[in-house]
C-alpha cells in the first residue's frame, strides 16, 4: 500500500475538466511543472538507497547523514526542458500570466518560480509531491530551494536573489516568503489566494482588503467626460500616474472614478479613514498596490486631509501609498488642500476641480431620483418630472455619493406616504447628509418659520429676498459665468443684519435658511472667544472650516464682539484684538458658505468688513401698522380674546419691537391662563407695563393713559 510518506508512482492524471480559454495558458505551465516534479522525483528516487522507506522524511539515518556529505549540493538543479520539444507553446491567446508579468515587470524564472509556487493552491496531488521532494512531509509547500531546484536555477547563484525583499516577486506581494528565522533555501513559498484567483479568471477585489477599498462603476446617463474628467485622464496616464485634485466645491472623487474608465481602467476607491484605521496601514497600502496593478486599475483616495499628512504619521502614510503604487498603476488623490511636497518623494500633477455648472447637478439629481424611484416603487416620471424638485436642489453643494443617498431617502419619505417625491423630502433628505461636526461647535435650529411670518418694511424684504437669490445661483453666476473676483476669494455669501435687538435678524436669518431648505446654526460667541492668544483664532477656524462642508446658513449674533473695528496699538492686547481683526477679514473673504452677521450697532463693526458684505440689511424699529400685524401674529388664533380687545391702540401708543411685543403676548397669554377668562386690553397694557420695567424705559402717564393707574391698583 502507498502511503502518503511514499514517493508517488508514475502516472499523474490530467484535470478531467477542460480550462476555459482564459486560463487554458495557466494549465499549460502548471503540466509543464509537473514534468519537471516528475523528473525531479526520478533522480531523487536514483539516488535514494531506501526510496520505499515508510519513516522516509521524519528521520536521518547515518547512511543517509554520509550521502549529504557526499553530496557538493543538496539542491542540485533539474535540467530545464524550457526549450525543445518538451517547452510550452505560447498561448494564441493572450492569458493572463503574460499580463500579470508585463505589469509586474516579471522575467521568465519569475513566472516559473511563481508557478511553482502557486502549483499545490491549485492541484492538491502537488502537496505530497512538494513534502516528499523536501524530505519532510509536514513541509507540503514549495520551499525555496526546492523552487530553484525546479527551475534549474543553482541554489547558490543569482536566482536565491530573486526571494529578496526589494525582488519583483516579493516586493510587489506576489509571493510571500515565510519561516524567516530559517535559512534562505528552507524558507516556504506561499501564493497569496487573490493572486491565484486572478489567474484562474477571478476578478473579485482581495478579502483582505474588505471594507478598505470598492469599484467603483459607470455613471448612469453621462452625456460625455466633462474637460475636468479628460485632463485628468491625462495625467493619469503620464509619467508615475500621481494626480493630486484640489477639490474647489466639486466632485474630485466621482470625476476620478470617471477619469479612470475614460482611459480603461477599473477605479478602486479607497476609504481614507478605514486606511489609517488599519492595524498595519503599510502592509494594507502595499496590498491596494498590488491589487490595482493585478487588475489594470487604478487607486482613487480622498479626502486626503482625512490620512492627516500634515502629521508625521500621516504623511509617512501618504508617503508609503505613493512608494507602493510607484510607476504601476495611476494614484489619484483629491482634498482641499494643496499639496505638499513633505508628503511623498514624488510631486504629483496638481488638476484643481470647480463646482460643477447647475445644468449637470440638475441631471445628477435627476439619475439619483430615477434610480431611487425604482428601487422604491415609485414612478421615475413622476419623481422627476417636476421642475420644483431642481429649484429645491439649486442651492446644495453635494458629491455624488451624497445626491445618491438623499435621492434614496427623499424617495423612502414619499413612499410612506404613497406619494411623489416633493420638495420637502429633498430638504429633509438633504439636512440628514450634514456631518455633526458643526453641531459640536455651533447650536443648531431647523427653521419652523416662513415669509409670512415677517413683518417688515418693503426695502429689507427685498433685501432678505436677494441674499436668498444669491444663495441659490451662485455656482452659475460665480462659478459658470466666471463673476468671483480675483485675492482668493470664495463662493462664499455673507451678508450682515443690522437693526435693535428684538426687530427681527435672527428670525429672518431662520427664514432665509427655510427658504433655501438649509438648517441654521447659530456660534455661541462664549465658546469662541478665549482669553488666551491665537485661541480665538483656531475655534473660528473650525467653524469656518465645518461650516463650508455642510449645506446650512452659519449666523455669528451678535457679530459686533468678534467683528470690532481695528484699533491704534498701545499695547499687547490692541495688538493682539487687531491680528483677531485681520484673521477674520481675511477669513470672511475666503469662506464658502453661507454666513449671517448681526449687530445692534453697526458702527462699530470694521469699515473693511462691510465692504466684504454681500448684502446689509437694515431692520428698524417697526411703525404702528406693523405693530399691529405683530400683535395679531403673535397672539395667534388660539388664545381667547375678549371682544373689547383694542390691539390698534396697543399698537399706536406703544412703541416696542417684535421681540418684544412677543415677549408682552406671552405673558398675557399667561395673566389669561390664570384669570380664567379671555384675554383684554386691561391684561394686555400690564404685560407692557412689565416689558417696560424690565427694558428700564420710562413709564409715562401720556402713553399708558387711564390703562396706568388701573395696573398700579392691581400691582
Amino acid at each position: 500500500m502507498t502511503t502518503a510518506h511514499q514517493a508517488p508512482r508514475p502516472g499523474l492524471r490530467e484535470p478531467d475538466d477542460t480550462p476555459p480559454t482564459a486560463v487554458a495558458d495557466l494549465w499549460e505551465r502548471l503540466g509543464h511543472i509537473e514534468r519537471r516534479v516528475r523528473l525531479a522525483v526520478a533522480v531523487r528516487r536514483e539516488a535514494d538507497p531506501e526510496p520505499d522507506d515508510p519513516f522516509r522524511g521524519q528521520y536521518l539515518t547515518a547512511a543517509a547523514a554520509e550521502r549529504v556529505l557526499d553530496s557538493r549540493d543538496a539542491f542540485r538543479p533539474v535540467p530545464d526542458p524550457s526549450h525543445g520539444p518538451d517547452a510550452p507553446q505560447e498561448s494564441p491567446e493572450r492569458g493572463r500570466i503574460a499580463a500579470l508579468a508585463e505589469r509586474f515587470g516579471l522575467v521568465p524564472p519569475d513566472v516559473d518560480l511563481l508557478l511553482v509556487a502557486m502549483a499545490p493552491d491549485i492541484d492538491a496531488r502537488f502537496e505530497r509531491l512538494y513534502g516528499y521532494l523536501n524530505d519532510d512531509l509536514t513541509r507540503r509547500r514549495a520551499t525555496i530551494g526546492l523552487a530553484l531546484e525546479l527551475c534549474g536555477l543553482p541554489a547558490a547563484g543569482p536566482g536565491r536573489f530573486r526571494f529578496s525583499p526589494a525582488a519583483p516577486l516579493v516586493a510587489a506581494g506576489l509571493v510571500e516568503v515565510l519561516e524567516a528565522e530559517r535559512p534562505l533555501l528552507s524558507r516556504v513559498l506561499r501564493v497569496p489566494d487573490r493572486i491565484t484567483a486572478h489567474l484562474l479568471g477571478d476578478d473579485g477585489v482581495d478579502g483582505r482588503l474588505h471594507g478598505l477599498v470598492r469599484v467603483a462603476g459607470p455613471q448612469e446617463e453621462q452625456p460625455g467626460p466633462c474637460p475636468t474628467t479628460l485632463r485628468i485622464a491625462a495625467a493619469a496616464g503620464t509619467g508615475s500616474g500621481l494626480v493630486h485634485l484640489l477639490d474647489r466645491g466639486g466632485d474630485p472623487g466621482r470625476l476620478a472614478a470617471d477619469a479612470l474608465l475614460a482611459a480603461g481602467l477599473r477605479p478602486l476607491v479607497v476609504d481614507p479613514a478605514a486606511l489609517a484605521a488599519a492595524p498595519e496601514p503599510d502592509r494594507a497600502a502595499r496590498m491596494l498596490a498590488t491589487e490595482a496593478r493585478l487588475s489594470g486599475g487604478g487607486l482613487v483616495v480622498g479626502p486626503v486631509e482625512t490620512l492627516a499628512p500634515e502629521q508625521p504619521k500621516g504623511a509617512a502614510l501618504v508617503g508609503a501609498l505613493c512608494a507602493a503604487v510607484g510607476d504601476g498603476s495611476p494614484l489619484i488623490l483629491y482634498g482641499k488642500k494643496n499639496w505638499d511636497p513633505l508628503w511623498a518623494g514624488e510631486s504629483p500633477v496638481t488638476v484643481p476641480v470647480p463646482p460643477p455648472d447647475p445644468a449637470d447637478a440638475a441631471r445628477r439629481w435627476r439619475h439619483a431620483l430615477t434610480g431611487a424611484g425604482a428601487s422604491t416603487g415609485l414612478a421615475a416620471a413622476t419623481a422627476t418630472a417636476d421642475a420644483r424638485l431642481a429649484d429645491a436642489t439649486r442651492a446644495y453643494r453635494l458629491d455624488s455619493g451624497q445626491i445618491r443617498r438623499a435621492a434614496a431617502v427623499a424617495s423612502r419619505l414619499a413612499a410612506l406616504e404613497g406619494r411623489t417625491v416633493e420638495a420637502r423630502d429633498l430638504r429633509t433628505a438633504v439636512r440628514a447628509q450634514n456631518g455633526a461636526g458643526l453641531a459640536r461647535l455651533a447650536r443648531r435650529i431647523e427653521p419652523t418659520v416662513g415669509w409670512d411670518d415677517l413683518v417688515l418694511p418693503p426695502a429689507t424684504h427685498r433685501q432678505l429676498s436677494d441674499l436668498a437669490l444669491r444663495a441659490r445661483h451662485r455656482e452659475q453666476v460665480l462659478g459658470q459665468w466666471r463673476m468671483r473676483p480675483g485675492g482668493g476669494r470664495g463662493r462664499g455669501i455673507v451678508a450682515l443684519f443690522a437693526g435693535e435687538s428684538g426687530t427681527g435678524k435672527t428670525m429672518s436669518a431662520e427664514v432665509v435658511a427655510a427658504d433655501l431648505g438649509m438648517e441654521l446654526y447659530v456660534v455661541d460667541l462664549s465658546s469662541v472667544v478665549d482669553k488666551y492668544v491665537g485661541e480665538t483664532e483656531k475655534n473660528l477656524e473650525r467653524i469656518f472650516a465645518e461650516a463650508s462642508d455642510v449645506n446650512a446658513v452659519l449666523l455669528f449674533d451678535e457679530a459686533d464682539a468678534v467683528f470690532g473695528k481695528r484699533s491704534q496699538v498701545k499695547d499687547a492686547q490692541d495688538r493682539h484684538a487687531n491680528v483677531e481683526s485681520a484673521y477674520l477679514l481675511q477669513r470672511v473673504e475666503s469662506f464658502d458658505g453661507i454666513a449671517v452677521l448681526t449687530t445692534n450697532l453697526r458702527a462699530n463693526l470694521d469699515e473693511a468688513f462691510t465692504r466684504r458684505l454681500d448684502v446689509v440689511a437694515d431692520f428698524p424699529v417697526p411703525d404702528a401698522q406693523q405693530r399691529l400685524a405683530l400683535w395679531e401674529r403673535c397672539l395667534g388664533t388660539e388664545v381667547p380674546r375678549a371682544p373689547g380687545l383694542d390691539l390698534p391702540t396697543c399698537a399706536e401708543r406703544f412703541e416696542l419691537t417684535g421681540g418684544s411685543i412677543r415677549a408682552c403676548a406671552v405673558t398675557a397669554a399667561y395673566q389669561a391662563a390664570e384669570s380664567g377668562r379671555p384675554l383684554d386690553t386691561e391684561q394686555l397694557v400690564a404685560a407692557v407695563l412689565a416689558e417696560y420695567r424690565k427694558l428700564g424705559r420710562l413709564v409715562l402717564d401720556s402713553e399708558f393713559g387711564p390703562w396706568l393707574e388701573r395696573a398700579r391698583r392691581r400691582d
